[in-house]
């Protein structure tokens, strides 16, 4: 039996084919009410793309714990044998949501896990460092790897420019730069948390701890030449590749693996733990095994559950908790404030957004707010009506932090030392250097010269064979 179509309030539609005019060939009637909510929602279609990030795939999949780390955290979706749904979006960063997948960028690697204590989301990327290391310089350096407000195209000048001003960005540039700047696709990366965050055990002691995950299909990344020749055939290579790989059975897997560091241990290091631009030598503070992640299944509907699936540091479960990592900091922040903006106030209502638990907060009314929430005097806190109270079982232990002052500290002073990008380029063969040298110049097309030499004085403090293999690839 066929199903009768109808309109958003359910009424029957007799006829989906013509409007209602005033005779056969007069004018469309105002009152052709199915038209107009047809033309209405097609105007509505679409929501303010990410800022950032705007072009990614998604995928659901599962978290397994294979190891015990409770000496470490409390959380239970760290627990040996606890297994967790979860959803991952990768993307790229400078691109919109129309640009092309087979791009040199870094990669997005969002994940949001589903677990009995509510979602933790860990929004990283494919690279454990970044540009900038203090997010105030964070909407400057986007400002640069998006259009030119005159000209509408990107601006390689502007990228360089900032870059070459911005010394902290060495490490980063060096690996964007570098065969791994362009994976061959998503199941082919590693994830990162990059930022530094917190384990709680049980007696309450906090570690610091940074988040891994490991390809197990193994680092595959492609040519300049290579995307070139993708790009013109297929923009949505990545995407495709994720989807079928997922459709046909053979579900991609990552190693989860974290680093640890005491707080007695982070006081003695000789660099800021803390540091978005710097990581952890494996040496000092070695890789422990934590369990599996395996994406298992696609999205049915890529708008309701990719498009609009919102991913915030912010959320995190007892067991798992913040650091004095400054970028973290403002994107605890900016990120829900950003989902609120694009895709609306309650937006964690969505239901791929939404927890596996109740939720039981005193929110109220606001756009599209659709929870039934039970009839009750308890509308507001603290109240004599039995609603929901604070438990001070889940507070955190407190942050220690020495006299000092608040102020607008130089980042760069003591910091960039220029010793972790120097070491990552002489772990490099000729053969990678080569190819290293030669992205970065293609990377400069139509770049001023004194930006260049700029940069090309940053390369020197690393290696002169650095400046000197990117001047001979620039032919300067």
């Amino acid at each position: 039996m066929k199903k009768t179509m109808t309109t958003t309030a359910g009424n029957p539609i007799s006829d989906n084919q013509n409007s209602i005019t005033a005779g056969e060939r007069g004018p469309v009637l105002m009152q052709d009410y199915q038209l107009i909510e047809k033309l209405a929602h097609q105007n509505r279609e679409r929501i303010p793309e990410r800022v950032v990030h705007a072009n990614g795939s998604a995928a659901y999949g599962k978290l397994v714990i294979t190891e015990d780390i409770s000496k470490y955290t409390k959380a239970k979706v760290l627990q040996k044998s606890e297994e967790t749904k979860l959803l991952l979006r990768f993307s790229t960063v400078a691109g919109e949501r129309g640009a092309a997948d087979a791009e040199r960028d870094v990669r997005g690697f969002a994940l949001k896990f589903y677990t009995k204590e509510g979602n933790w989301d860990l929004v990283g990327n494919n690279t454990p460092v970044f540009f900038v290391r203090d997010a105030y310089k964070f909407p400057d350096f986007i400002h640069t790897q998006k259009r030119h407000p005159q000209t509408n195209l990107r601006s390689n000048t502007a990228a360089w420019d900032f870059w070459s001003l911005s010394p902290e960005s060495l490490h980063q540039v060096t690996i964007l730069m570098s065969n791994r700047g362009l994976p061959k696709s998503y199941r082919h990366i590693n994830g990162y948390g990059s930022h530094t965050y917190s384990l709680i055990n049980e007696k309450n002691e906090r570690f610091w701890v940074k988040f891994h995950f490991k390809t197990m299909q193994g680092i595959e990344t492609i040519t300049d030449k290579e995307a070139e020749e993708i790009v013109g055939k297929d923009r949505e290579s990545n995407q495709r590749d994720l989807f079928e790989n997922i459709n046909q059975g053979n579900y991609p897997k990552w190693s989860f693996e974290i680093q640890i560091m005491t707080e007695e241990e982070a006081l003695a290091c000789s660099f800021n733990p803390f540091d978005l631009t710097k990581v952890w030598p494996h040496s000092d503070y070695p890789m422990i095994k934590v369990g599996e992640l395996t994406l298992n299944e696609n999205p049915k509907n890529y708008f309701n559950e990719v498009e609009q699936a919102s991913f915030s540091p912010s959320n995190v479960v007892a067991g798992i908790g913040f650091s004095p990592d400054k970028m973290l900091q403002a994107r605890i922040f900016s990120y829900p404030d950003a989902h609120r903006y694009r895709v609306g106030t309650h937006y964690e209502m969505l239901p791929v957004n939404r927890p596996i638990v109740d939720v039981k907060t005193y929110h109220a009314d606001g756009a599209m707010n659709y929870d039934q929430k039970d009839i009750s005097d308890a509308y507001y806190e603290p109240n004599s009506f039995d609603g929901p109270v604070e438990d001070k079982a889940f507070e955190e232990p407190a942050l220690k932090i020495e006299d000092t002052y608040a102020k607008r500290y130089d980042h760069r002073e003591g910091n960039d030392d220029f010793s972790q990008p120097r070491a990552l380029f002489n772990l490099m063969n000729e053969n990678e250097k080569e190819q290293l040298f030669g992205n970065i110049a293609r990377a400069m097309d139509g770049v001023p010269l004194n930006i260049i030499n700029r940069q090309l004085e940053l390369f020197e403090k690393i290696d002169k064979a650095y400046k000197i293999g990117v001047k001979k690839a620039l032919g300067i």
